[in-house]
């Protein structure tokens, strides 16, 4: 399942006008990469079945694909994918914008209609309902104890990684961390669900899920989908530079979670979960 690279490009070139002090002038600049990319799912003997279609910055597409359909339940582990691979379309037509999952079952189509509105008027990215995905996610494990000042080095920790931020400034990133602070792997996307997305579907192609013993840092702020893409994935500490939503803290309550926002030089809110903060250290 080796992911091609060629055609894909994480930063796209542009000119500005910039405006120094009055002045104006022109330089050249950096943008991230925006494209749409459609998610397939096919078993044996079956048609794709198109699942999604989500906005993000091309690159470790596969790690996407896989990740976002185990987070909204539609495969349960690594033994469920045969292979993913990009769709063979005509030129010009949205080439490796178009991933389908192989499956080593047969799928059930309804089984999309069953956790996604035709549209996304509910507001939580199409789900039919908050119930369906609670009852997905069990509580998670109790997980390491994370002192204090780790906690508070991982926002640096994980900015010196952003390699296309640094070209941009315009990404999410998610970071999976030790109890010790030590970044184990990081993704970068326009999206912020997308970025965790990548981790978890790398996490399953690679058999370490569930990851009961890591620590997820995010760039942004938290919503109810990244606790639920948390929770699914057995991540039992989230921490953000940002706040979180209401939501997310109640779902981060209910499922066990550990929720740290504001992580911001020596100082940071728990929501949640107290118990695995380890202060003084």
């Amino acid at each position: 399942m080796v992911e091609p690279t060629a055609l894909r490009r994480t930063v796209t070139a542009t000119r500005v006008l910039a405006i120094r002090d009055q002045d104006g002038f022109e330089r050249p600049d950096r943008l991230a990469t925006e494209e749409p990319m459609e998610i397939r799912a096919e078993g044996p003997g079956q048609e794709p079945v198109t699942i999604a279609v989500t906005m993000r910055t091309p690159g470790h597409d596969f790690e996407l694909a896989v990740g976002f359909l185990y987070t909204e339940g539609l495969i349960g582990s690594r033994d469920d994918v045969a292979s993913v691979v990009y769709c063979d379309l005509p030129p010009g037509e949205q080439q490796f914008n178009v991933v389908t999952v192989r499956l080593t079952h047969a799928f059930d189509p309804e089984s999309v209609r069953r956790n996604f509105y035709t549209t996304s008027s509910c507001g939580v990215c199409g789900k039919a309902s908050l119930d369906q995905v609670r009852s997905s996610c069990g509580p998670v494990a109790p997980g390491p104890a994370v002192p204090a000042s780790v906690i508070a080095g991982l926002p640096g920790a994980l900015r010196e990684t952003q390699r296309i931020f640094e070209q941009t400034g315009g990404l999410h990133a998610s970071g999976l961390f030790d109890s010790n602070g030590e970044l184990l792997s990081v993704r970068e996307d326009v999206g912020r669900h997308n970025a965790v997305d990548k981790l978890v579907g790398q996490a399953l192609l690679g058999g370490d899920l569930p990851l009961a013993e890591r620590v997820l840092m995010v760039s942004g702020r938290v919503s109810f989908e990244i606790v639920q893409k948390a929770a699914m994935a057995g991540i039992p500490m989230i921490c953000a530079v940002s706040a979180p939503s209401s939501l997310a803290v109640e779902s981060a309550r209910e499922l066990g979670m550990t929720l740290v926002g504001f992580v911001r030089g020596f100082s940071f809110n728990v929501y949640t979960g107290p118990e695995r903060v380890q202060m003084g250290g």
